[in-house]
């Protein structure tokens, strides 16, 4: 039987996939910059709130148009969340194609020009 892949470990690939992305713990997460500025961060059991999630920053209005739209799957996340950050629940079922497109619009909110021309070229 195949070993379960951990969120943690799917989410650095998802991420890594993107140009000019690096990793480092901020108070006490896994935290993901694009460039000099983060925009995602990983949470498991965060202050005993039971959740493995991850919060991401997105462009204004998307907070509230995916928590109305999905509440079990997106919360506000404390801290961050009044400045328009997402969370996406990580436990259970997760659609990694959604959380990629996620990670990608939270990375264009933060990268510069250079790391944004990079990715279109991919695409």
């Amino acid at each position: 039987m195949a070993k379960r892949r951990q969120p943690l470990d799917k989410l650095r690939e998802l991420v890594f996939a993107l140009p000019d992305t690096s990793e480092k713990l901020s108070h006490g997460a896994p935290t993901f910059w694009g460039g000099k500025k983060t925009f995602a961060s990983f949470h498991d059991n965060h202050h005993g709130d039971g959740r493995v999630a991850l919060w991401l920053k997105l462009p204004p209005g998307a907070q509230q148009t995916l928590v109305e739209a999905q509440p079990e799957t997106f919360f506000v996340p404390p801290y961050v969340g009044p400045s328009g950050w997402v969370g996406v629940k990580l436990d259970g079922k997760v659609d990694w194609g959604m959380v990629a497109t996620l990670l990608e619009d939270g990375f264009r909110c933060v990268a510069g020009k250079r790391a944004i021309a990079l990715l279109d070229d991919r695409l």
